[in-house]
């Protein structure tokens, strides 16, 4: 049975690309910007992968018969979809989201959710960490991205949709309950259409009738599912974010705000690096055998630097040591630097991670 007790307080990011396929078609073929395009195969057994918005506006959507996508918008342009180039776009969105939690959990190429409670960069404002990452996925990929912020997986879906495209909106512990009350069921994440139809017989038409319904009557409808409806009807989702693969290194990076030149003032900088990813690896029972530096310069290239022990590195100053023997092996430098980073790897086993009480002021 699903737990209803109260859960952790948590900060989970869901980060949904605005018509991403479509939206990929245009950033490399400038004469499709400002026009319907439908990702998906133009023949009678068609499908539409993907609608640009511009195509949404006649009512298109992703999984709809090519041939009904034509009737309602005659100029659609169909683009045979280029699922290689998807994947590398998300693996450099991937890469971004790295930089701030290994609590990835991906849903699809085009979105996924992120628990930040303890994120790398030591940030305590979830909705600002939802913006940096929107604003890094703009200037390295060039495409929109909106976001959603909650306490909890289910809430943060639903606020991602919120203000699409190119956008973000939070639901707070406070707001919670109340948003999902108002709420029609048809528009829960999860409730698919033959649900809602089952729901809408049983005369549950928004949150506020689900909630009315008790545990027992919803597992007698929807069996192992009425205990979720019951805890997501109250705002309450205890299921964790769930990374898709084991972790296999975790780092923390700065960019400063002036190039450093002089060894010294590298290595000064290494200290707060190695306490955020030993915080993390304490946190989470992880250890580690290798370490690495990563250095970019003004010019934007970049260098890194490993070393592999035998034994798990047993505590801070060990890392601390060897990061700095690193940066040592690259200087002088060639260029002023940037931007350092240090990333340990080879890890050890993960113990259960401690789910801290944090502050939800944070949202």
């Amino acid at each position: 049975m699903t737990d209803l007790s109260p859960p952790p307080l948590r900060k989970i990011i869901h980060v949904d690309m605005d018509a991403f396929y479509a939206s990929v078609e245009q950033r490399d073929n400038p004469e499709l910007r400002g026009k319907p395009v439908a990702v998906g195969g133009a023949a009678a057994r068609g499908v539409v992968a993907a609608a640009s918005y511009e195509a949404r506006a006649f009512g298109v959507r992703s999984a709809m018969p090519s041939v009904t996508a034509a009737r309602k918008c005659p100029d659609i342009i169909f683009v045979k979809p280029r699922f290689e180039v998807y994947r590398a776009v998300s693996q450099q969105i991937r890469e971004i989201f790295a930089d701030y939690t290994p609590l990835i959990e991906p849903l699809s190429l085009d979105e996924a959710y992120l628990d930040v409670t303890d994120n790398l960069k030591s940030m305590p404002i979830a909705t600002e960490i939802a913006e940096e990452i929107r604003a890094r996925i703009k200037a390295a990929t060039g495409l929109n991205a909106s976001a959603g912020i909650s306490y909890n997986k289910f809430l943060a879906k639903m606020a991602s949709d919120l203000n699409k495209p190119n956008g973000q909106a939070v639901i707070t512990p406070k707001n919670g309950p109340a948003f999902v009350e108002s709420l029609a069921v048809s528009k829960f994440h999860g409730v698919g259409p033959a649900t809602a139809e089952k729901m809408h017989r049983l005369g549950i038409e928004t949150g506020a009738d689900l909630k009315a319904k008790s545990l027992e009557f919803l597992a007698a409808h929807f069996g192992k599912s009425g205990p979720y409806f019951y805890g997501i009807a109250r705002g309450v989702d205890n299921r964790q974010v769930k990374p898709d693969r084991e972790r296999k290194s975790v780092g923390a990076e700065d960019t400063f705000a002036e190039d450093l030149v002089a060894l010294y003032d590298a290595q000064s900088e290494i200290a707060p690096l190695v306490a955020k990813v030993w915080s993390y690896c304490q946190k989470h029972g992880i250890s580690a055998k290798t370490v690495m530096v990563k250095i970019k310069f003004s010019d934007f290239q970049q260098i890194t630097r490993s070393r592999t022990i035998e034994r798990p590195l047993s505590d801070h100053q060990d890392i601390e040591q060897i990061a700095r023997q690193l940066i040592e092996t690259a200087f002088p430098f060639r260029k002023p630097v940037r931007l350092l980073g240090v990333t340990l790897s080879n890890l050890g086993e993960k113990s259960q991670p401690t789910q801290a009480q944090l502050d939800f002021a944070g949202l």
